[in-house]
């Protein structure tokens, strides 16, 4: 694993499992939200943000964790490996919420600098859609690349942790 990258839903745990694979693996880790919002929650504009990704896809090694659907395919097809965080809705949503206090008031670490967290209804529901509306793509874009990527499709809390459990015991060996 080389070339690995983390989706899913808000809320899912990919900066978190980004950068604990990062530390086991010894990979630099790129977080897209530092990466595409601007100080103020101001988008890089459309065409910056797919050569921007183009540009990131081409170093030697790398974890990149993020949803942007419209880039998903130019980080699947760099990839070597690909983790779809594919957690139930309710525990993305309840995790949101909690950064949300966290964080309030205060940018997160792997959000851009100017971005601080904040209380959005919209958000919420774009969370809450994500298996209606995104995850029929993150799908069909898995089964294209099947047999070209290693392919991890976690689902819960647990084969979260044993994936990182397998991680850890592959490297200590």
């Amino acid at each position: 694993m080389k070339k690995i990258a983390i989706i899913g839903s808000s809320g899912a745990g990919k900066s978190q499992l980004s950068r604990t694979m990062g530390e086991l693996l010894g990979l630099e880790v790129i977080h897209l939200d530092k990466e595409f919002w601007q100080p103020g929650w101001n988008e890089m504009p459309k065409d910056q943000w797919r050569s921007r990704v183009e540009e990131l896809v081409m170093r030697d090694s790398w974890i990149i964790d993020g949803n942007f659907g419209g880039t998903m395919d130019i980080r699947i097809a760099a990839a070597d490996t690909v983790v779809f965080l594919d957690l139930p809705r309710t525990l993305c949503v309840w995790r949101t919420v909690k950064r949300l206090i966290t964080y309030r008031k205060g940018t997160r670490p792997d959000m851009a600098e100017g971005c601080d967290e904040k209380f959005d209804l919209k958000f919420l529901k774009w969370i809450w859609d994500f298996p209606n509306r995104t995850r029929p793509k993150i799908l069909r874009l898995l089964a294209e690349a099947k047999g070209e990527k290693t392919i991890f499709r976690l689902r819960s809390r647990s084969e979260v942790a044993e994936f990182l459990d397998r991680m850890r015991g592959d490297r200590d060996t």
